[in-house]
């Protein structure tokens, strides 16, 4: 029986960074993965696929939107190969996953294939192609996430789909419906919107992307709508019933009043749920809460003080990059040293066009914290950046302690928003106010000049382009 330092559940962001940085730190650590490719929902079938998918749908939407305005001529009609844009898709997907394969033998770690389910707390058994049993002193879960769905709903995988079917579709939809106004929802929608097909989102709160900032959500809003995207906001769907080729959806309007609508294609992205399926946590004594998601502590340790858990399948926002840091964070515990995440600094994007990017407390958190504060914004059309490229579309919002001028959230919708968020993240990080990063000189033309020109109105109202 092989013995180990560490034995990480899960070759996802969080898990596979994990098992890197115990490596590098000295440890002796094996990864366990059910699947035969390592990385994870996020570079299978999740973050990099959608991603690339939203690439190339949005230089399929230049092409017969916008070139002409750039003095490009094509002549003849534009064709959308919907095959060869998957194989694209799919040859990103095994390039980026077999980048982490590459860093698993760097890194001196081992790979197993299979189920790994605990045995007893130290004890785990990994069911494969054939049985295995290993030992490891500690153990990192990093098991992740999958889809929700409701109890009403049959998931058939053909019509009535989540985002692993809506990425590798073998035709565009006539009309795709789309339960769930959340970030992966809005991205798939706008893929299919922008290859042709009529799009339909059913939102059950009274805004998309609720947990966002409210002019966020109301701009990213009214320009999906500008793109022909429907929005069915404070809509409660009630039924989803596949007959033949047709998805039949009903659902109670804002009145509540029954409503019925048919489509070819109905995707339900109505959030994710931990996955903890196999894994034998009775059989170790881990503990998990009423949601399914393994308690931790402040050290991301569960109540067996041996078996720490991360990303999705704990508490938090479900991104990525959330795991990562917390897949480093408890490595470095493991090692003696003493890491910190600060997780009102962990950013949440979408990736749609315009993107959206924010960081921070949210003008409603503020209100409702009774924290005083100011506000400044800056849209993106009075940049020359924004004109140059038009992408005029978005804002930048900057909060700020009223006090002390200290930044308490930034907000943006635009171009290039998922990039730009960092610099946010790095002032807020080390305590920055408002007037320090209008002080800053920023590039021009460039989109972050929006963030300076937002800390300046946030600073006594000084926008210098507006």
């Amino acid at each position: 029986m092989s013995t180990y330092d560490v034995a990480v559940i899960g070759s996802g962001p969080g898990g596979y960074v994990a098992a890197i940085r115990c490596a590098q730190l000295g440890m002796k650590t094996a990864i366990i993965e059910k699947y035969n490719t390592l990385g994870g929902t996020c570079l299978n079938v999740g973050c990099i696929p959608s991603k690339a998918l939203l690439d190339s749908s949005h230089h399929y939407d230049d092409a017969v939107k916008h070139f002409e305005a750039h003095g490009i001529e094509l002549s003849g009609d534009i064709k959308m190969n919907l095959e060869k844009m998957i194989a694209r898709k799919d040859a990103v997907v095994k390039q980026t996953c077999d980048g982490i394969t590459f860093l698993m033998d760097k890194n001196k770690i081992d790979v197993y294939t299979g189920v790994g389910s605990f045995k007893d707390a130290t004890h785990i058994t990994i069911t494969g192609e054939s049985t295995t049993e290993i030992e490891a002193k500690n153990t990192i879960i990093a098991t992740g996430s999958k889809p929700s769905s409701f109890p009403f709903i049959k998931l058939d995988k053909e019509r009535v789909i989540t985002s692993t079917e809506a990425l590798k579709l073998k035709e565009i939809p006539k009309h795709l419906v789309v339960i769930g106004g959340g970030v992966i929802g809005l991205e798939l929608g706008q893929v299919y919107k922008r290859l042709g097909s009529d799009v339909t989102v059913i939102e059950y709160m009274d805004r998309i992307v609720p947990g966002m900032d409210k002019a966020v959500s109301k701009e990213l809003q009214k320009v999906l709508k500008k793109q022909k995207m429907k929005f069915l906001t404070s809509h409660k769907v009630t039924n989803v019933e596949t007959i033949g080729n047709e998805v039949v959806i009903n659902y109670e309007d804002k009145k509540g009043q029954p409503q019925e609508i048919k489509t070819d294609y109905c995707l339900v992205s109505v959030g994710r749920r931990p996955y903890t399926d196999g894994l034998g946590l009775e059989n170790a004594g881990v503990k998990v809460n009423e949601r399914g998601m393994v308690e931790t502590n402040d050290h991301l340790q569960t109540n067996v003080s041996n078996i720490y858990a991360i990303g999705d399948v704990v508490k938090g926002a479900m991104l990525a990059h959330k795991a990562e840091e917390e897949g480093v964070f408890v490595a470095e515990t493991l090692a003696g040293q003493k890491p910190h995440i600060n997780y009102n600094l962990i950013p949440g994007v979408v990736y749609t066009w315009p993107e959206v990017a924010a960081v921070g407390k949210t003008e409603e958190q503020l209100k409702e914290e009774g924290i005083a504060y100011k506000a400044g914004s800056f849209p993106m059309r009075a940049l020359g950046r924004s004109r140059a490229s038009m992408d005029l579309d978005g804002f930048v919002k900057v909060l700020a302690d009223k006090n002390t001028d200290e930044i308490l959230g930034v907000h943006m919708v635009g171009a290039r928003a998922a990039d730009m968020i960092a610099e946010a993240v790095v002032a807020m990080e080390y305590r920055a106010s408002a007037e320090d990063i209008s002080r800053m000189s920023h590039a021009h033309p460039t989109f972050t000049e929006a963030i300076k020109e937002a800390a300046l109105a946030a600073t006594d109202n000084r926008a210098l382009h507006m």
